[in-house]
C-alpha cells in the first residue's frame, strides 16, 4: 500500500508539473504570460549546435549516397547494422562489369585482339572494384562513424539537456506567475477592512505568497543549475568541429589514393592496350584511312625497337623507295590489327609478313601477304627490316 500511494502521488505531481508546463506555454504563445529569456552567448550555443547537426546529418547522408549509390543497398546495409550483424559481402559495380568483359573474352579468344584486350579492361575493372571497396570501407570507418557517433550520441545528449532546461525555464515562469498573482491577491485583500473574513483571507494570501518565493528559489535555482549543465554541453561543440575536420582530412586523404590508384590502373592499362588500337571501319568498299595508334603506343614501341638492331623504324623515305622500286620487303607488325572488311588482312603484333606497293593504293596502306593470305594492312602498324 505504501508503493502504491507513493506511486499515485508521484503521477499526480508529474501531472500537475505538466499541466502547469502546458498552461504556461500557452499562455506564453498567446501573449497572456512573460517568458524568461536566455542570454545572448547561450542563444549563440544553441544555434550553433542546431545548424552543426543539420549540416552534419546532410553531409552524412549524401556521403553515403555518394559511396553507395544503391538506395536498396543502403537499405540493407543500415538494417544489419541495427541489428549488430555483418552485411553479407557484395559485389560491386565495377567488378561485375570487369567479370563481364572477362567472361566476354574468353568466349571470343583470348587469341583474339577483342577477346584479349576485354580480359585486360575486365582486370584492370576488377583492382578499381577492390580500390573502390577500400574507399567505402576507410570512409565508413574514418569519415562517417564519427559523425554518426555525433548525430546519435553527442546530439542526442544535448538534445535531452536542451529539452530539461525548456522544462525547467517553463516551471521557473510559472513560478512567476504564480507569484505574482499571489502578490496582487494580497494586495487586494489587505485593501478591504473591517471583516474577520477578510483578516483570515488576508493571512492566507501571505501564506502563499511565501509558498511562491520559496518555490520560485528553487525553481531559479534549478534553471541556472540546468542552463550551467547545457552551456558546458554546447560549448563542446567547437572541439566536435576541430574533431570532423580531422575526419574530413582522413575522407579526403582517402579519395586522393583511391583516384590516384584509379588513375595509375587506367595508365597501366592503356599503355597495355596500345597493341589493341581501336579502328572505326565501316564493311563496305569505301576508302578507309589507315588507323593510327596512340603516342604512348608508338613510344613503347620505338623504345622497345631501339635494342634490335635488325629492325628500322618505317620512315617516309623508307616507304617511298619501296612504292618507287615495285618490290616486296618483310616487315614486323606492332601491333594487333582486325581487319575493317575482306579486303584487309588482320595482323597480329610481332609477326613477319610480307609486304609491297600497289599501283593505285591509298598512300596510307601497302598490300600485305602471309601464306596464302592476302590483303591491305596500314603502315602506322608496320617496321620494316633489313
Amino acid at each position: 500500500m505504501n508503493i502504491m500511494d507513493f506511486n499515485v502521488k508521484k503521477l499526480a505531481a508529474d501531472a500537475g508539473t505538466f499541466l502547469s508546463r502546458a498552461v504556461q506555454f500557452t499562455e506564453e504563445k498567446l501573449g497572456q504570460a512573460e517568458k524568461t529569456e536566455l542570454d545572448a552567448h547561450l542563444e549563440n550555443l544553441l544555434s550553433k549546435a542546431e545548424c552543426t547537426k543539420i549540416w552534419t546529418e546532410k553531409i552524412m547522408k549524401q556521403t553515403e549516397v555518394l559511396l553507395q549509390p544503391n538506395p536498396n543497398a543502403r537499405i540493407e546495409e543500415f538494417v544489419y547494422e541495427k541489428l549488430d550483424r555483418k552485411a553479407p559481402s557484395r559485389i560491386n559495380n565495377p567488378e561485375l562489369l570487369g567479370q563481364y568483359m572477362i567472361d566476354a573474352g574468353t568466349e571470343f579468344g583470348p587469341g583474339t585482339a577483342y577477346g584479349n584486350a576485354l580480359i585486360k579492361c575486365g582486370e584492370t575493372q576488377k583492382r578499381i572494384g577492390t580500390a573502390d571497396r577500400e574507399l567505402i570501407q576507410t570512409s565508413a570507418l574514418n569519415f562517417l562513424t564519427p559523425l554518426r557517433n555525433f548525430i546519435e550520441g553527442d546530439y542526442k545528449t544535448i538534445a535531452k539537456e536542451r529539452k530539461l532546461l525548456q522544462n525547467k525555464r517553463l516551471d521557473l515562469d510559472a513560478a512567476k506567475t504564480r507569484l505574482k498573482k499571489a502578490k496582487a491577491a494580497e494586495t487586494r485583500a489587505s485593501q478591504l477592512n473591517s471583516a474577520r473574513l477578510e483578516g483570515d483571507n488576508i493571512m492566507i494570501w501571505a501564506e502563499e505568497v511565501t509558498k511562491s518565493e520559496q518555490e520560485l528559489r528553487i525553481t531559479q535555482s534549478e534553471f541556472d543549475r540546468q542552463a550551467e549543465i547545457t552551456r558546458l554541453l554546447l560549448e563542446g561543440i567547437s572541439s566536435t568541429h576541430a574533431h570532423h575536420l580531422r575526419c574530413l582530412n582522413d575522407f579526403v586523404e582517402a579519395q586522393m589514393t583511391y583516384y590516384a590508384q584509379c588513375y595509375q590502373y587506367m595508365l597501366d592499362l592503356q599503355k597495355q592496350l596500345g597493341s589493341f588500337p581501336s579502328n572505326y571501319h565501316s564493311n563496305n568498299n569505301q576508302t578507309s584511312v589507315a588507323p593510327v595508334p596512340s603516342a604512348s603506343s608508338n613510344v613503347i614501341g620505338s623504345s622497345a625497337l631501339t635494342s634490335t638492331s635488325s629492325l628500322v623504324i618505317t620512315s617516309p623515305s623508307n616507304l617511298t623507295d619501296l612504292k618507287e622500286c615495285g618490290g616486296s620487303r618483310r616487315a614486323r607488325v606492332l601491333y594487333d590489327y582486325d581487319a575493317a572488311n575482306s579486303t584487309e588482312l588482320s595482323l597480329l603484333a610481332d609477326e613477319v609478313i610480307t609486304v609491297f606497293s600497289v599501283v593505285g593504293m591509298d598512300s596510307d596502306w601497302l598490300m600485305g601477304e602471309r601464306g596464302n593470305q592476302k590483303g591491305r594492312v596500314p603502315i602506322t602498324y608496320l617496321e620494316l627490316l633489313n
